[in-house]
């Protein structure tokens, strides 16, 4: 079965299943590299070594590199061990399933590469699903910035993320001499990393007060990632505990901070919602299959800015579609579109990455092609963003799109909704 919210949740004989046939779903399969006239680079950064800071995965325009790095989708084991916790199965035995099934996979950006744009950037803010992480919409991600944007995917640290990590202090006794130095190897070896695991509901307990403390943690995150952007925009020397290649430097000046947007799928969905409602500087949202449960419905009213909900055919129901339609307004504007033959796993890479069959049996798939599922999505997106942001470019070739107009697209929603719902 799935959580509401949730990327994938599967039995262990299901994933078994992959196991035994993982060689038939590993072949031509990948995650699509972005459309646009930029290269993409990507790169990590978290600022604050401990859990109060902010961590996520930048995506920009790049200079086009033939030798450099792709890095893994997956970043290390310890990933693998949160989505064993999330989807209740045993460490060791997912770990092997899933380092044979996903682990030679890349993500289509090159590693700590130059930047490289001829004009200022937009921005966006991308929040993940329960139980992702900050990897997993890399080809959402790396598309936006091919497409000219500076693209933020926090790492969650309310529990929400399979897996996230931050670092705590070394005892004084553990430390290393090279403690007398500046240099961030220096900081590292002063430094452990501690892992934070996806947070299970207890027995017992109600869903709605920790998923409404989480996402309003979640949106406080997206604000911090906009506020280091920010700071790193006007010049100020950060601080990266990551030991990372990139010139952090070379942003200065790079982006546009009155074109800014927040999106993201799923729980992610509902934390954009809540962003929006916090931070003015966001001008507009998109939403992915939105779970709207964690929200507060005071705040539907206080959010001033136009949101665009794009929806799965498969994942709705009448209770989540009529909490999106308490944001409709005659004054600003509120899009909702649904793609045909989608499922609620159609917007993270998962989708990519499984064979037909698996994929179609494990939900990972839905009916319609994954890639064209995928382009719809984005295509209508960057017309929302053009549209709301003032961008100059020719996103609005795809304007129809956010009406519905596609052969592939519903407008609106397929879920019948009785008047006294709404």
């Amino acid at each position: 079965m799935f959580s509401y919210g949730g990327f994938l949740q599967l039995g262990k004989r299901s994933a078994l299943s992959f196991f035994t046939m993982g060689s038939s779903c590993s072949n031509n399969l990948g995650i699509p590299p972005g459309n646009g006239p930029n290269a993409v680079g990507c790169t990590d950064f978290m600022m604050d070594h401990t859990a109060e800071g902010t961590f996520f995965r930048l995506y920009y325009p790049c200079q086009e590199m033939e030798s450099a790095e792709k890095p893994d989708w997956v970043p290390c084991k310890e990933y693998f061990n949160g989505l064993a916790d999330f989807m209740k199965m045993n460490r060791a035995l997912s770990e092997r399933i899933f380092n044979y099934l996903f682990g030679s996979f890349k993500i289509p950006a090159y590693l700590d590469a130059p930047f490289k744009s001829n004009e200022k950037c937009p921005v966006i803010i991308f929040s993940h699903g329960l139980g992702a992480f900050r990897t997993l919409y890399s080809a959402i991600c790396a598309e936006m910035a091919s497409q000219g944007f500076i693209v933020a995917s926090v790492e969650h640290r309310d529990q929400s993320a399979s897996a996230t990590y931050y670092f705590c202090d070394k005892p004084e006794s553990e430390r290393s001499n090279a403690s007398l130095t500046k240099s961030s190897g220096a900081t590292q070896q002063n430094l452990v990393k501690e892992w934070m695991y996806y947070r299970a509901l207890r027995h017992g307990e109600s869903e709605f007060p920790l998923r409404n403390k989480q996402v309003k943690q979640r949106a406080d995150e997206c604000i911090l990632a906009l506020d280091k952007l920010t700071e790193i925009n006007s010049g100020i020397s950060v601080q990266n505990v990551l030991e990372t290649q990139f010139d952090w430097s070379t942003l200065k000046n790079s982006m546009d901070l009155c074109r800014i947007a927040v999106m993201g799928h799923s729980f992610g969905g509902a934390t954009v919602i809540e962003a929006l409602c916090k931070e003015v500087k966001f001008k507009c949202g998109v939403a992915l299959d939105s779970w709207m449960t964690p929200l507060d419905d005071e705040i539907f009213p206080r959010v001033k800015q136009p949101i665009f909900f794009i929806n799965s055919e498969k994942f709705q129901w009448a209770g989540n579609i009529s909490r999106m339609k308490k944001l409709d307004s005659a004054v600003i504007q509120r899009k909702m579109i649904t793609i045909r033959g989608t499922v609620h796993q159609s917007f993270p890479d998962f989708t990519f990455l499984t064979g037909n069959w698996i994929g179609k049996l494990m939900k990972l798939k839905g009916e319609i092609d994954p890639e064209l599922a995928i382009d719809l999505c984005n295509k209508a997106t960057l017309a929302f963003l053009q549209r709301h942001l003032g961008l100059e470019k020719n996103f609005n070739q795809w304007d129809p799109l956010i009406d519905g107009e596609d052969e592939n697209l519903i407008p609106g929603t397929n879920v019948n909704l009785l008047q006294s719902a709404i």
